[in-house]
């Protein structure tokens, strides 16, 4: 595969936090066979997004669009993931990069999260 979707989460001390994110990344690699489809963190856990695309450009992918699994454009997406993409940039020139807005700024997304949100409360 040359192409490649990074969820890139932020990352956490409890093991246990990263099991929703492993399965959307099952759920992702489902829906797009054609496409490598990994789970990258910022911090805490393993592995790192610089980690993940060294191994992804080992196995010839050309192609790294990185999928912020965050509600929000917070400061680790305005500061940290731009410094990321640059340094990645110099790393691999031979790859391309493309980063989306997080998934939590998303229309469809919220509408779902507010559907569950709301029907949290008994009738």
């Amino acid at each position: 595969m040359e192409r490649a979707l990074v969820l890139f989460a932020h990352g956490a001390r409890a093991a246990s936090w990263a099991l929703p994110f492993q399965r959307l990344r099952e759920i992702t690699a489902a829906a797009r066979p054609e496409v490598a489809v990994s789970l990258a963190f910022l911090e805490l856990m393993t592995p790192s997004l610089p980690d993940e695309v060294a191994a992804l450009a080992a196995r010839g992918v050309r192609e790294v669009t990185i999928v912020p699994v965050f509600l929000g454009q917070g400061g680790h997406l305005l500061r940290d993931l731009p410094a990321l993409l640059e340094r990645l940039r110099t790393d691999y020139p031979g790859v391309r990069f493309a980063s989306v807005p997080a998934v939590g700024e998303d229309p469809g997304v919220l509408a779902a999260m507010a559907a569950y949100c709301a029907g949290a409360l008994p009738d």
